[in-house]
C-alpha cells in the first residue's frame, strides 16, 4: 500500500491549524514525610502561606510551615493512601468553602461537603475561610438585642446583634443547651443560625440536629460538624468555615448567629498540628500564636455600618474549663477577646438551678444597650437582689435571728433564683419575660410559696394571653412598659385569685 505525500501534508496542516501553543506550568513538589494529618514536601519553592495544595490522590492540604528546605502541610481529608515520593502541586488558591442559601437546613463538614445524606449542595458561590476582619470605620456600635429566650441571660447579661459573648463552664453544665435554646428562639426573628460542632460526638450532633428539626429551627440553620474521629486539621478549620458561611449573609445585610461548640477543642487540635509541624511549644504546650488563632476568628463578628448594609454576625464561642478554673491559658485568652462572658457553675447545676448561670461572674460589656426599655426597667434591681441574697445566704444557715429587712431580702432572693430557672427547650418571648420579672420586682411574688412559683408563671401567661393580650402586644411592638396602673391592677387581680385558690 502506497502513502501519498499530499495526504501526509494535508494531515499535518490540519493538525497545525488546531495547535495551541499555551503552556500550563504547574509547580510540583515531592512528599518527603506523611503521617497524623501532616505532610512535608520538597520542591514547592514559591508556595504561599495558607495556600491550597493538591496531592496525587485528590486530597487537598494547606501550606503552613514555609521552611528553607521543605514545606509543612496540613492535610484536609484522607491521608492513608498518600505515600512518600508522591507528587503534590500548587493550586494558586487559598482554602474556600461553598456559601449561600443552598446550605440552610443542611449538615456539612468543614469543607462544605454534605454529610446528611440529602444529596449535593447546588451553589456556585464560595468564600475564603480566612479573611480580614471589618475595620474600625466599617463597624457600628451594638444596639439591637438578640433575644435568647432565656430569662437569666436577657435580663442579666444581654446579648446584642454583632456581639461576641463567651459561654464558659465545666463539661456537662448546660452550655450546648443554652445555644440550642437560643437558636430555637430565633424562629421568626429573621436571623440565620450556624452551629459549628468541633470535636463533638457524632451521636451528640445527631441528637442536636433532631432537636432543631423538631422545633422547626433547621429551616434557618446550618450545622457544620467536625467529629472527634476526623484529623486535627478538620477541627482546626471548622470555625473558620462556619464564619465564612455566616459572612456571606452578613455582607448581604442579614443578621447571623454563629455558635462555636467549642473552641477549647479547636485549640487542642491546633496544638497537635503545631507540635507535629515541630513548632516551638509555649505555655501548656500551646504554640505562641494560639491567641491569634481565636482573635482573628472572633474579630470577624461585627455589626456592620449602614454603608456596608448594616448586617451583623453575633458569635457565641464556648470554652470548657477544668474544675471551674477560668484563669487557665485558653479561658483567659478568649475572655480578653470577647465582649463579656456567661459563666456556668457546676455547683449551681447540680443543685437544680438551671440554667446554672453565675450572675456574679457573668458580664456583658454591651449591657443595657442591647435591651429593650421595658426589660431595662424591670431587670435593673435583679443583679443587686441576687448579690445580696448570695451574701446573706450563709448567715441564714446558722439559724440566728434575722431582722425583718434581712428576711425580706432573703425571701426576694429565693424567689429571684426560682423565677430565673427555666425548663429545657422552652425559650420565652421577651414580653412574657418582662411580665414575670415585673411581677417579681414589684413584690407580687413575695407572698407566693417558692414551690408554687413555676406554676404561678405558667398560669400568669395563660391569664394575660386570655384577658390582657393588649398589654403584651404593647411590650412587643413598642419595647416599653404599658400603662403601669393597668398592669398593676391586672397583676393584683391575678395574684389575689391565685392565692385564694391555693390556700
Amino acid at each position: 500500500m502506497s502513502i501519498k505525500s499530499e495526504e501526509i501534508s494535508s494531515l499535518i496542516k490540519k493538525q497545525l491549524e488546531h495547535y495551541d501553543d499555551k503552556l500550563n506550568i504547574d509547580e510540583v513538589g515531592t512528599v518527603t514525610y506523611v503521617g497524623d494529618g501532616i505532610a512535608r514536601a520538597h520542591g514547592l519553592n514559591n508556595v504561599l502561606s495558607n495556600e491550597l495544595v493538591q496531592f496525587a490522590n485528590g486530597s487537598y492540604g494547606i501550606a503552613q510551615n514555609l521552611e528553607s528546605n521543605d514545606v509543612g502541610i496540613i492535610i484536609l481529608g484522607r491521608f492513608d493512601d498518600i505515600r512518600e515520593g508522591d507528587q503534590v502541586k500548587r493550586t494558586g488558591r487559598i482554602m474556600e468553602v461553598p456559601v449561600g442559601d443552598a446550605l440552610i437546613g443542611r449538615v456539612v463538614n468543614p469543607l462544605g461537603q454534605p454529610v446528611d445524606g440529602l444529596g449535593e449542595i447546588k451553589t456556585d458561590k464560595t468564600r475564603p475561610i480566612e479573611t480580614q476582619a471589618p475595620g474600625v470605620m466599617d463597624r457600628q456600635s451594638v444596639k439591637d438585642p438578640l433575644q435568647t429566650g432565656i430569662k437569666a441571660i436577657d435580663a442579666l447579661v444581654p446579648i446584642g446583634r454583632g456581639q461576641r459573648e463567651l459561654i464558659i463552664g465545666d463539661r456537662k453544665t448546660g452550655k450546648t443547651s443554652l445555644a440550642i435554646d437560643t437558636i430555637i428562639n430565633q424562629k421568626g426573628q429573621d436571623v440565620i443560625c450556624i452551629y459549628v460542632a468541633i470535636g463533638q460526638k457524632e451521636s451528640t450532633v445527631r441528637r442536636q440536629v433532631r432537636t432543631l428539626k423538631r422545633f422547626g429551627a433547621m429551616d434557618y440553620t446550618i450545622v457544620v460538624t467536625a467529629g472527634p474521629s476526623e484529623a486535627a486539621p478538620m477541627l482546626y478549620i471548622a470555625p473558620y468555615a462556619g464564619t465564612a458561611m455566616g459572612e456571606e449573609f452578613m455582607y448581604n445585610g442579614k443578621d447571623v448567629l454563629v455558635v462555636f461548640d467549642d473552641l477549647s477543642k479547636q485549640a487542642v487540635a491546633y496544638r497537635e498540628i503545631s507540635l507535629l509541624l515541630r513548632r516551638p511549644p509555649g505555655r501548656e504546650a500551646y504554640p505562641g500564636d494560639v491567641f491569634y488563632l481565636h482573635s482573628r476568628l472572633l474579630e470577624r463578628s461585627a455589626k456592620l455600618s449602614d454603608k456596608l448594609g448594616g448586617g451583623s454576625m453575633t458569635a457565641l464561642p464556648f470554652i470548657e474549663t477544668q474544675a471551674g478554673d477560668i484563669s487557665a491559658y485558653i479561658p483567659t485568652n478568649v475572655i480578653s477577646i470577647t465582649d463579656g462572658q456567661i459563666f456556668l457553675e457546676s455547683d449551681l447545676f447540680f443543685a437544680g438551678t438551671r440554667p446554672a448561670i453565675d450572675a456574679g461572674a457573668s458580664v456583658s460589656r454591651v449591657g443595657g444597650d442591647a435591651q429593650i426599655k421595658a426589660m431595662k426597667k424591670v431587670a435593673g434591681t435583679l443583679r443587686v437582689d441576687l448579690a445580696s441574697y448570695n451574701e446573706l445566704k450563709s448567715f441564714a444557715q446558722f439559724g440566728s435571728d434575722l431582722d425583718q429587712a434581712t428576711q425580706a431580702r432573703l425571701n426576694r432572693g429565693r424567689r429571684t433564683v426560682e423565677v430565673l430557672k427555666q425548663p429545657l427547650h422552652k425559650p420565652l418571648s421577651v414580653d412574657k419575660q418582662v411580665l414575670i420579672l415585673y411581677a417579681l420586682t414589684h413584690g407580687y411574688l413575695d407572698s407566693i410559696p417558692v414551690a408554687d412559683i413555676q406554676r404561678y408563671e405558667d398560669e400568669l401567661d395563660a391569664y394575660f394571653n386570655s384577658n390582657y393580650n393588649d398589654l403584651l402586644e404593647h411590650i412587643r411592638h413598642t419595647g416599653d412598659l404599658p400603662d403601669e396602673k393597668k398592669m398593676n391592677q391586672a397583676l393584683k387581680d391575678f395574684t389575689d385569685g391565685f392565692s385564694t385558690s391555693n390556700k
